[in-house]
């Protein structure tokens, strides 16, 4: 895809994501791309910037922002994330991310369907076919398993990718999974009694993650222990390890309850074009090769 193409189609997927927000009554703010401490995460490295780090999301300054009081705001920006490259992958993408004050991974869900409805129609493509599985239910339809009750971090992965994706890419549409193990909740809320589940989901549109979401956890002393245990897995494997953001843990104590999610942009749009490749939708991608 020629340069000019790509930019204006960007262009009008940028439009058009803005114009929902509007319409949606959230609020567009910008947050720092360069931090003293990124989201310290088991499996995201972030690329340094002299003494810094460039974000690998802008989640930790929304929530802060929400517990200032702001209840829907929303964010297109740049974020970084070391060496990832491949067909779907690029170190300098484009994230979009929203967040609601009082709400749940259900409210941001259907926030997530209407906008795609939206730029579908607003890219004159027809609108995807949107599917719920629930993870307990679909890993044991496809494998007789069930993470909730007895959860293996490489074999989840190793289901997932060999054939959860595969049986949405021949589902065809916009599938949405939710309720992940406990282990997989990142900084999500976890409920549930005897089998306890994260409210988080991920959205694949034709076999494709595009999206991850969450009813977001607010405890900070919760939130502090799976820092402190993904330290530890992080130093098990040498990889760098970030501080803990104090000031964010504390705004944790100002928000009631709050849905959010991340969506890639790049991916949403080599969706609405039709494309394979990343190549085609990303102008001077040869940087990072």
């Amino acid at each position: 895809m020629e340069v000019r193409s790509a930019l204006e189609a960007r262009d009008q997927l940028l439009k058009g994501i803005r114009s929902w927000f509007s319409d949606a009554a959230f609020v567009e703010v910008e947050t720092p791309l360069v931090l003293s401490t990124p989201c310290m995460e088991e499996h995201i490295d972030a690329m340094s910037c002299g003494d810094r780090f460039l974000r690998t999301s802008p989640e930790l300054y929304h929530k802060r922002i929400l517990a200032g009081g702001m209840k829907k705001i929303y964010e297109v920006g740049r974020c970084f994330r070391a060496d990832e490259v491949g067909r779907l992958h690029h170190p300098e993408y484009t994230m979009l991310e929203w967040y609601r004050l009082d709400a749940t991974y259900e409210d941001v869900m259907r926030d997530a369907q209407s906008l795609i409805t939206k730029l579908a129609q607003h890219f004159s493509t027809p609108p995807p076919t949107f599917h719920t599985f629930r993870v307990k239910d679909l890993f044991m339809e496809l494998t007789g398993w069930n993470p909730l009750a007895s959860f293996d971090a490489d074999r989840f992965d190793e289901v997932l990718c060999e054939q959860v994706e595969p049986y949405f890419t021949a589902l065809g549409g916009a599938s949405f999974l939710m309720d992940y193990p406990k282990e997989a909740a990142a900084l999500a809320r976890c409920v549930g009694t005897k089998e306890i589940h994260a409210e988080r989901w991920e959205l694949y549109v034709n076999g494709v993650e595009l999206a991850n979401a969450y009813s977001e956890l607010t405890d900070p002393e919760e939130q502090r222990n799976r820092f402190e245990q993904w330290a530890g897995k992080r130093a098990s494997r040498n990889q760098v390890i970030y501080p803990i953001d104090e000031a964010f843990l504390e705004a944790l104590s100002h928000i009631s309850a709050a849905g959010g999610a991340a969506l890639g942009v790049d991916r949403l749009l080599l969706w609405l074009l039709d494309k394979d490749t990343l190549d085609d939708v990303l102008p001077f991608r040869e940087v990072w090769k």
